[in-house]
């Protein structure tokens, strides 16, 4: 038995299409009434694959996009009640992609005679171990090491799911490695553990870092995540990132940058207005600041953050004595009153319609929750400059995959030791580059996470930034 999620969303789209595979009476029309059933209970056909004719009856498969799993099921019992049409059977396309995992281990080195089995393994691997023992940095050379990234998290902030445990998360995981090599050509290997202390995980990561030539932390709850990512980037001589927080920093950052050329305004004028105070909140208002942005605010559930409020972790120390200069303090209704830039990393419908329309003359809103954003943009049209989200169904999709393989590459292909900020500011302008003038407008602030030439303009920027700042291996 298993357990799906119900997601809120207004129109069908592939998260929860569904195949149909059909056999039709061979006649006129009966292909015809198909189609009108699923489009009069509201699906999307979304392709209808080629006919396979077997004398008076033929098989087809139709492809249909649905809004939830409720719609699914009326859709399947439309197409039921047909006469003329059978069902044969139907399934749901998210649930087959993931079908015994989405990635695989493949050889790279072929085994087809003795000669090749005498190098690949005993005896000559013997000889290869010997020099690795003599140098530890070879095995940055011959092994793996040189382009794989443990994908490490414990379960405990997987997307907008929350706490979910290894085995929850493990879907997630490989979709990550899954982007590494597919945008980035970086082999990235899942690792799920049941370690709920930050000393469990700095632990664990410390052991496994011979093997892997970067660490990538991955929903691990605040504020844990910061002190694991601090001390591991003490201890290991390995980029270690975690990207919940820098990734969508960067292209939060890369997103403003643009968005500031259509507005006008200027990065130290802005306050910035962060809804979530945890990794990504924290991480965001750090760059932001970096960037020179003027003033940031953050608001958590109690409301804005501010030095000297009660019930605060350490990030949230730091947060409140490095911004919200006025203690400006209340709800985040309150705080957004005058504020030029929203940023939304919490939960769903945070946010109204009347709290964009008192900000400052062209609000700048990126409602980035995910899966159901703060605000949906059907709701703020009209009322925002510039609305971004984290969702691929709407414009401006603020997402870390424009950022983690090209960082990534960048730091394997330099050497480096370290992920440093002057490395994030590079993979952010690179990013932000990478729209031209002519395309530049408000529904297109940030390229498209299919532009294959996103990783060739961060990664060189990325290793570049690596040698400037003197954080890459001696070879």
């Amino acid at each position: 038995m298993f357990y799906r999620l119900t997601l809120v969303t207004t129109k069908p789209n592939a998260a929860f299409s569904i195949a149909l595979d059909c056999q039709l009476d061979n006649v006129p029309g009966t292909l015809g009434r198909l189609c009108t059933a699923i489009g009069e209970v509201g699906g999307n056909i979304g392709a209808l694959d080629g006919f396979d004719v077997r004398g008076p009856i033929l098989r087809r498969s139709v492809i249909v996009h649905c809004r939830d799993e409720e719609h699914q099921g009326r859709i399947v019992d439309a197409v039921r009640k047909l006469s003329g049409v059978t069902l044969l059977d139907w399934w749901d396309r998210t649930f087959k992609m993931h079908e015994a995992g989405k990635i695989e281990v493949l050889s790279t080195a072929p085994v087809n005679d003795r000669d090749d089995l005498s190098m690949a393994y005993t005896p000559g691997v013997a000889r290869v171990c010997t020099a690795i023992e003599n140098d530890p940095g070879l095995s940055h050379e011959y092994t793996i090491r040189k382009n794989t990234v443990a994908i490490v998290s414990n379960g405990t902030a997987v997307l907008g799911l929350g706490d979910i445990g290894p085995e929850g998360a493990m879907p997630v995981m490989e979709g990550k490695a899954l982007l590494f090599k597919e945008f980035g050509g970086v082999d990235g290997f899942p690792i799920c553990i049941n370690a709920r202390t930050a000393d469990e995980v700095v632990d664990f990561v410390q052991r496994i870092a011979p093997t892997f030539g970067g660490i990538n932390l991955e929903d691990i709850k605040a504020p844990e995540c910061f002190e694991i990512e601090e001390r591991l980037r003490a201890s290991l001589d390995i980029p270690v990132f975690h990207d919940d927080q820098h990734g969508t920093a960067v292209v939060t950052l890369a997103a403003l940058w643009n968005s500031l050329k259509i507005t006008g305004k200027k990065m130290e004028d802005l306050t910035v207005v962060i809804a979530g105070v945890g990794a990504a909140g924290v991480a965001i208002g750090k760059i932001l600041l970096n960037a020179g942005v003027g003033d940031v605010i953050g608001c958590d559930r109690v409301g804005a953050i501010y030095t000297g409020r009660s019930e605060m972790n350490s990030a949230k120390e730091w947060f409140a004595n490095n911004t919200n200069r006025s203690r400006r303090m209340g709800t985040i209704s309150d705080i957004m009153k005058g504020s030029d830039v929203f940023v939304g990393v919490s939960g769903p419908d945070l946010i109204t319609a009347a709290d964009i329309r008192s900000m400052a003359k062209d609000p700048i809103v990126f409602a980035m929750a995910n899966p159901n954003p703060e605000i949906r943009p059907e709701q703020a049209d009209g009322l925002a400059a510039v609305m971004a989200t984290g969702r691929s169904d709407y414009p401006n999709q603020i997402n870390n995959v424009l950022a983690f393989p090209g960082i990534f590459r960048g730091a394997l292909d330099a050497h480096a030791t370290d992920i440093t900020e002057g490395m994030k500011l590079a993979a952010a302008i690179a990013i932000a580059e990478s729209v031209t003038d002519a395309q530049l407008k408000p529904e297109f602030v940030v390229p498209s996470v299919f532009d294959r030439t996103i990783v060739e303009r961060v990664a060189p920027a990325v290793a570049a930034a690596a040698v400037a700042d003197g954080v890459i291996r001696k070879r």
